[in-house]
């Protein structure tokens, strides 16, 4: 018989902090489960944000813009990661979606992505977090080039 991966203690204990946090909306502890060097890999966008900063901004803009997100399903591997299956709404565009989440050795977010479909979800959900925090990822991002 197959032993089923396990995350560490650590990943463990950030990913239900997380799921704490979703579920309370209520995201103000982020920082405490996303490392410095973490990257978000989005689906409307080519090129990762990298740092702790922007990763912060747009999973905060991302509970702004869903509505009635909900996870249904987990799966993880050997390497401290994790598949979050999530199903949600932007305006009138029902979404299903997954999140890689990839935590370090310390448990804290290391990697965060995202892919959503169909493409009608992917473009209101791109056009949505446009207008929610767009202005903010690029000041991060700007501030982040010249440091």
């Amino acid at each position: 018989m197959n032993t089923l991966p396990a995350l560490s203690p650590a990943a463990a204990a950030a990913l239900k902090k997380w799921h704490d946090m979703i579920a309370k909306n209520d995201l103000s502890d982020l920082e405490s489960i996303v490392a410095d060097e973490a990257v978000f890999r989005s689906p409307v966008a080519n090129t990762p944000y990298p740092g702790k900063k922007v990763v912060c901004i747009v999973l905060r803009g991302a509970t702004k813009v869903f509505q009635d997100f909900v996870y249904h399903r987990e799966l993880y591997d050997s390497e401290n990661s994790v598949c979050l299956e999530f199903a949600a709404r932007v305006g009138d565009k029902e979404l299903k979606g997954i999140d890689l989440v990839k935590f370090g050795g310390d448990g804290k977010i290391v990697a965060f992505e995202v892919m959503v479909r169909p493409l009608t979800g992917v473009m209101a959900l791109g056009e949505a977090m446009k207008g929610s925090v767009g202005s903010a990822i690029k000041a991060a991002l700007d501030e982040r080039a010249t440091a």
